[in-house]
C-alpha cells in the first residue's frame, strides 16, 4: 500500500507498506508536475503512479529515501513516457 502525505510546499512523504515499511521524502516541483501531467490529476495521483512504476522494477527498500521526482528518469529513462501515457 502506498500512502501520500504533504509535508510542505512541494515536499511529500510517501510511505510504502510491504515486508518492510519505508518512508520517502519526495520533492515534486510544480513545473515538473505540469510537464508530466499537463496539469491533469493531482500530485498525489502522480506520486502513486510513480511509486507503482518504481515498485514494478525494484523493492521499496531499494528506492531512495529522499529525492526529487525527476531523478527517476536518470535511473529509468522510460519513466516520463510511461507516466505521460498513463
Amino acid at each position: 500500500m502506498i500512502n501520500i502525505e504533504k509535508l510542505s510546499g512541494e515536499v511529500w512523504r510517501v510511505t510504502v507498506d510491504g515486508d518492510t515499511t519505508t518512508h520517502h521524502e519526495v520533492t515534486v516541483p510544480a513545473a515538473y508536475f505540469e510537464q508530466l501531467t499537463g496539469g491533469a490529476g493531482t500530485v498525489e495521483d502522480l506520486l502513486v503512479r510513480s511509486f507503482e512504476f518504481l515498485l514494478a522494477r525494484e523493492s521499496n527498500t531499494s528506492i531512495l529515501r529522499a529525492f526529487e521526482l525527476s531523478v527517476i528518469s536518470r535511473y529509468f529513462p522510460e519513466y516520463e513516457d510511461e507516466i505521460r501515457a498513463g
